[in-house]
């Protein structure tokens, strides 16, 4: 049972949440749980979409997004974020299963992702106390200044949804997946 209530509804949302809910239903056809979960906050449900939406504007591939998605909700064993990441990383990325059993142990079976997801899983396991070898296997593998800094907010913003779900212990609405390994 959820420890912080849900908004049942959109229309049982504060009212200043309730537009930003309507445009997250377009979006994906639902306002899944943690939408409206953090729709209680008018201000972080704001902040949420503000920042999601500014990533998805910059040049990590979606794919690479639910890969680092997968990896942080693994390690902080956020039932709900693997479960929508394993569902999203197969109907929006097009992730495989085996594709998504690796990012969950923090790798990739795409060498250019590898280095991404690596990293991101570096990042949160040592709550961002990586080494200059990290940031120059980052770089090798390609990627530039700008895309460790989006790398390293993606890790940011999907710490923040696992410890809103593990706070509030969120009821999952897409298909279960429970974390493997202990944090």
């Amino acid at each position: 049972m959820p420890r912080i209530p849900t908004p049942e509804t959109i229309s049982a949302a504060p009212g200043p949440s309730q537009p930003m809910l309507r445009a997250v239903e377009k979006q994906l056809g639902v306002a899944p749980n943690l939408f409206r979960l953090i729709s209680n906050s008018p201000a972080a449900l704001e902040g949420y979409l503000g920042m999601s939406a500014a990533l998805s504007k910059g040049r990590l591939p979606a794919p690479t997004r639910e890969r680092i998605a997968l990896a942080v909700a693994e390690i902080n064993q956020c039932t709900y974020c693997l479960s929508a990441h394993t569902y999203l990383g197969k109907n929006l990325a097009g992730l495989d299963d085996a594709e998504i059993v690796a990012n969950r142990e923090g790798r990739s079976n795409d060498s250019m992702a590898a280095a991404a997801v690596h990293f991101a899983a570096k990042v949160a396991r040592e709550r961002g106390h990586v080494g200059e070898a990290d940031l120059e296997a980052v770089r090798r593998a390609g990627y530039d200044d700008a895309q460790i800094i989006e790398i390293v907010q993606h890790v940011a913003l999907n710490v923040w949804t696992n410890y809103i779900n593990k706070v509030a212990d969120t009821e999952v609405d897409f298909p279960v997946v429970q974390a493997r390994q202990a944090a």
